[in-house]
Parts: structure tokens; sequence; C-alpha cells
């Protein structure tokens, strides 16, 4: 029986490299189909988000900001609301949000409604989350009144979150 594995084992010999560059491609095909999976299912989610009207993406918006450890979120009433779809709080800080879902990018009017709704609601501090971008005057009135900007790519690092 010993004679016999011997002589199994010595076909064997001098394999060792190629069964290490099976194991080496395996391990990267392996990689490549789950990072490909995940571009998948990110791209999905995307277009989900996008296809979104007004107030279903509030509410999602809200989810995530619970996912990312906002205490206290609340969706405001669709009339009247001021300028701000959601109130939250995270850290003692009182948030009011206004939440855009657009296929193009936002001007300075949101950032101007939410400026105005953060008062009017006693926040202390104001943001416009959309899944899209800002243009640059949206940009310059955000820094101007301290209001943050909140774009896709700040919403895809909170998903990761």
């Amino acid at each position: 029986m010993i004679a016999e594995w011997r002589n199994l084992s010595d076909g064997f010999r001098g394999a060792g490299p190629v069964i290490v560059a099976g194991i080496v491609v395996c391990l990267f095909l392996i990689i490549w189909y789950v990072a490909r999976k995940k571009r998948r299912m990110a791209g999905d989610i995307w277009t989900a988000i996008d296809e979104m009207e007004g107030h279903e993406f509030e509410h999602w918006c809200a989810e995530l900001l619970r996912h990312n450890g906002f205490r206290d979120v609340e969706v405001t009433k669709g009339s009247h609301d001021q300028g701000v779809d959601i109130l939250a709080n995270k850290d003692d800080i009182k948030y009011a949000i206004q939440c855009k879902c657009y296929a193009s990018k936002l001007g300075n009017t949101p950032v101007q409604e939410v400026f105005t709704g953060k008062t009017i609601y006693h926040c202390h501090v104001g943001a416009v989350m959309t899944n899209s971008y800002f243009t640059e005057s949206a940009r310059k009135a955000a820094e101007a009144t301290g209001v943050l900007l909140w774009d896709r790519d700040k919403l895809e690092r909170m998903l990761e979150e």
C-alpha cells in the first residue's frame, strides 16, 4: 500500500508550481466574479432609486439616515413643509434636510429653501440630499449659507456604511 502511494505521488513531482498557479487563477476568478456581482447589484440599486417619485425618495432617504446613526428621523408632510422633507438628529445636532430625486444637476433653489426651512424648524444644520449632483451655483450658495450638500457620491458612501 505504501509502495502504491509512493508511485502515485511520484507522478505529481514538479506539479507544485502548476497547482499554485491554478489556485491563484481560481482565487482571481472568484474575486472578479464577486466584484462584478457587487457592481451589478449597486447599479440595480441606483436604477431603482433613480426611478423613485419624490415622496418615495424621501422615505428612502429617511431609512438611509437611520442606517447611518441618525435618530428621531421624521418625514414631514408633503405640502407646506417649508423646504424641509426630513427632520433628524445626530450627536445632539438637529438637521433639516431637503430630498431631491432628479435626473439633472440641482441648482441653488433647494439650498435656499432648506436654509430658510432650517430656521423655521429651529435646526442647527440644513442639508440637501440628492441622487444626482449640484451645479456650481448650488455649491457657492451652500458654502455661503453653511448648507450641506449630499450628492450621489455621498449617498453611495452612506450606503456602504
